[in-house]
């Protein structure tokens, strides 16, 4: 494998491929051409899934005494929502209707719901009911968290800047303005390497992955890191979101301290 110097940046070619295209690497040139925006392309649609699929799992899981109902009716709703929206948009998120907007909304709000009457069902076991199975309820504790994580993710990539259809298909003119500010929203006058992935130089816009990662984050630290809230929503989410996650850990720790004991 060789590293050859081109225009614009480093380029990796095999000794027997003549064309470099072993590693299908990509100049920043070509890099800037290539976020869903610039072909209005949209994003993936399979992360979206199988993050909600990992969210239902993980209730679906749930000791029975957490659950305000029989264990498949939330799971089922939540399924019967997600169906219509992999059928609008089945690859590629680029169309959006007000039906595909009210569903997409709802199915987030049905689980980030169901999970946080969990929490509160929990903290009443831990620390009023006296339970005597500690153990199972600090893996109970781990998939509400977990659910956190998740659900706040997929509430993050849904509101900001009108969503995940909007932040591709719109022109940056007509987006709603931004519920959250990322480091790619400010690095235009840095170092030439970073400024060249920065939003104003490449037009980039945040995926699910962002949107995860930011919640994990705000669920690990219990505040934001990188990337800070800038509407009043965003703020509420994030608060809600980070009091619940410190919740979470406090009554985990002190459970497990006491088994320990």
């Amino acid at each position: 494998m060789l590293v050859e110097v081109v225009a614009g940046g480093l380029h990796l070619k095999d000794a027997g491929d003549p064309e470099g295209a072993v590693g299908m690497a990509r100049t920043r040139a070509e890099a800037s051409t290539r976020h869903p925006r610039h072909e209005r392309r949209g994003e993936v649609r399979l992360p979206a899934v199988v993050a909600t699929l990992a969210a239902i799992a993980l209730y679906l899981f749930l000791p029975q005494r957490l659950l305000v109902a029989p264990r498949y009716v939330l799971p089922a709703l939540e399924c019967l929502l997600l169906v219509p929206l992999i059928a609008i948009n089945p690859k590629r998120l680029t169309r959006q209707t007000r039906t595909f907007r009210v569903l997409s909304l709802t199915l987030v709000a049905v689980i980030a719901v169901s999970n946080l009457v969990a929490l509160v069902i929990l903290i009443h076991e831990l620390v009023y009911a006296g339970v005597k199975d500690g153990r199972s309820l600090l893996v109970a504790a781990l998939q509400v968290w977990l659910t956190n994580i998740i659900v706040f993710g997929l509430a993050y990539w849904e509101l900001d800047r009108g969503g995940p259809v909007s932040r591709t298909q719109a022109p940056r003119s007509a987006l709603p303005l931004a519920d959250f500010r990322f480091s790619q929203d400010e690095n235009d006058d840095a170092v030439q390497e970073v400024a060249d992935g920065a939003s104003g130089t490449s037009d980039w816009v945040p995926t699910l992955v962002d949107y995860l990662y930011v919640s994990v984050t705000n669920s690990t630290a219990f505040s934001p890191t990188d990337t800070m809230p800038l509407s009043t929503r965003a703020k509420l989410l994030m608060s809600i979101q980070s009091v619940a996650a410190l919740f979470t850990s406090l009554l985990v720790i002190a459970r497990a301290v006491s088994i320990l004991h």
